[in-house]
């Protein structure tokens, strides 16, 4: 039987891995030791001499060579949230460990509050808020909302979160848009979206969605130019990365732009400076980086370890294994 350990923030582990998780993984992994923080590996790394397996959550340690040094039998870690970025390194790859992550599960409530937020901006329900609050007419003749029907929504780029969100956006009836340097026609063709240029997004959409991962390549990808060109009305959403996008740029636009607005789940950096222009302005909605799996949602990504578990011991094809080939992609 396979020794392991659970590792990561005590939250974030319980979170992840309920009772119901916890008695499946059990059953199926020797865990040799109680839960483990990162400060308690650091006090005691012989900890990890036994572990075969690790199965870890948020605050997993960086896995460099002084971690891997004291776990020598280390042959897989069990990743319950979505970006390994901050724990794997050179070190891990060359050792061969076998990493997966529950990326899968935790794309599906981000997609679900992006369907939900570009719906609710398309009926301007952030603006109109706001109005009545301010004490405008309750309904103002003056005040054009785009609507669900035949309205167009633009994604910037398609990876697994954004077909998440075309999926969920197939019951109404919308024209959707897609900037995407790896989409084909014919494959555009058969998801029914309309291939486009990055700007032209921006011009076109009613609400633009920006899905794109934090890469060297990919920061400050969306820039001031962008925005200007947004049309009238328009709704920008980031579940992305806030490092994708020039913050003081796009900040300088709606400042001159009060008819546009942005909903961002995600900053750069994270969260916020208290005197940040982006918690003041009336056209800006910021919220903590919850699109993310948060408290019962956890438990889908609790699930989807216990099945990479059971496919590893089973020498099955794993579904959410990552490489240090595809990690590259990855947010």
């Amino acid at each position: 039987m396979l020794k392991g350990l659970y590792i990561g923030w005590a939250d974030g582990l319980r979170k992840i891995y309920g009772p119901e998780e916890r008695a499946a993984i059990e059953k199926l992994v020797d865990i040799y030791a109680p839960p483990q923080t990162p400060e308690m590996i650091t006090a005691n790394p012989a900890i990890l001499s036994e572990a075969d397996v690790i199965i870890s959550a948020w605050g997993t340690p960086v896995m460099d060579e002084v971690f891997l040094a004291a776990a020598p039998k280390l042959r897989a870690v069990f990743y319950g949230a979505g970006s390994i970025r901050y724990f794997v390194t050179e070190a891990l790859w060359n050792r061969n460990v076998v990493v997966t992550s529950a990326y899968i599960s935790n794309d599906v409530p981000v997609a679900e509050y992006t369907q939900a937020v570009i719906i609710l901006s398309l009926k301007h329900i952030w603006r109109l808020t706001a109005h009545i609050k301010n004490g405008g007419a309750w309904w103002d003749r003056g005040l054009t909302v785009p609507g669900c029907y035949k309205s167009t929504v633009g994604l910037i780029s398609l990876g697994a979160i954004a077909r998440m969100t075309l999926d969920l956006l197939k019951p109404f009836e919308l024209q959707r848009i897609v900037y995407s340097t790896s989409l084909t026609e014919a494959e555009a063709k058969r998801l029914n979206v309309e291939r486009c240029g990055l700007l032209e997004v921006f011009q076109r959409a009613d609400v633009v969605s920006l899905h794109t991962a934090s890469l060297p390549q990919t920061r400050g990808m969306i820039t001031g130019e962008h925005f200007a060109a947004m049309k009238k009305g328009a709704t920008f959403v980031n579940t992305a990365r806030g490092a994708v996008v020039r913050e003081q740029e796009m900040i300088e636009v709606l400042r001159q732009r009060p008819d546009l607005t942005a909903v961002l789940d995600v900053t750069e950096p994270e969260p916020p400076a208290p005197d940040s222009p982006l918690l003041k302005l009336p056209n800006v909605i910021v919220t903590p980086h919850i699109s993310g799996a948060v408290d019962a949602e956890c438990h889908r990504n609790g699930q989807s370890v216990v099945g990479e578990i059971q496919r590893y011991i089973n020498g099955q094809p794993l579904r959410c294994q990552i490489t240090k080939e595809t990690s590259v992609r990855l947010a």
